[in-house]
């Protein structure tokens, strides 16, 4: 599923043009950005926990001619499934 079944989705659901359950979803996703990059930690009930890790640095290789070169460290965002999910 991508951004835009979701809004299909949304827009069949509630009987809105595809132009307004766009503009919702992005909405919902710039929100959750901007939460995840202010608080680190992003909590949905029974869905999940979107949080903020530091990755260390470490060694690459590139396979083709097995040079190796340094990594540096840097923060990704983890996502850890909520019961219901794993429980599918």
């Amino acid at each position: 599923m991508i951004k835009l079944d979701i809004v299909k989705e949304i827009a069949k659901s509630f009987n809105l043009k595809d132009k307004d359950a766009h503009i919702i979803v992005d909405l919902i996703l710039e929100s959750l950005k901007e939460t995840i990059i202010e608080f680190k930690r992003v909590e949905i009930r029974d869905f999940g926990i979107f949080l903020i890790k530091q990755r260390k640095a470490r060694i690459g290789r590139n396979p083709k001619n097995k040079k190796e070169y340094p990594i540096p460290s840097r923060k990704v965002v983890v996502f850890k499934s909520g019961k219901e999910i794993k429980s599918l």
